[in-house]
């Protein structure tokens, strides 16, 4: 029975030394993830097929996107332009003109000249609005951005040189 005893109060003494020991410990911290990024917010503009049907200006209404601010803002805009409106914008008459165009490559901005290539079979088809007039609108709110020179697949575009904004002769109608 004193061995009962001695081994009942061996294992109660155990078990406060455990529990002491528990408590001892420090609580391991909660992972809370990366912290929040503040998205940069940049215009897209696209055709208001409503207003350009009735000829009333301006045909083009920015919509909002929001971007990552390390990002590259204007280059961002131009793939947002290309990836056209949302549903809902859609709905609401909003047109990615593409004049033909499927994408664009080759942009930089120099001297606050921003240039860029399109790509594809690019033409006004005899339109006289073209996917040069979003382009430029996108591109144009940006401070570094004073003028926007687009160029053909073929690298060309009618003012190449000079402080000026340039079509290729293909978007003319």
């Amino acid at each position: 029975m004193k061995t009962r005893i001695l081994g009942l109060l061996f294992f109660a003494w155990l078990a406060a030394l455990t529990s002491c020991a528990q408590a001892d410990q420090v609580p391991t911290p909660e992972w809370i993830g990366p912290p929040e990024i503040e998205l940069a917010e940049v215009k897209v503009y696209f055709l208001d097929e409503g207003r350009f049907a009735v000829g009333q200006e301006p045909y083009e209404i920015a919509v909002t996107r929001e971007i990552h601010p390390d990002a590259f803002l204007p280059r961002l805009a131009l793939q947002a332009y290309f990836e056209g409106p949302t549903e809902e914008e859609y709905a609401q008459g909003l047109r990615a003109v593409l004049s033909g165009c499927t994408g664009f490559s080759e942009f930089s901005i120099q001297n606050e000249i921003a240039m860029l290539k399109l790509e594809g079979p690019c033409t006004s088809g005899g339109s006289t609005y073209t996917i040069a007039s979003p382009i430029m609108k996108t591109l144009l709110q940006f401070p570094e951005i004073e003028f926007v020179k687009i160029f053909d697949a073929a690298g060309n575009t009618e003012e190449p040189f000079g402080p000026v904004n340039s079509i290729p002769l293909v978007l003319e109608p």
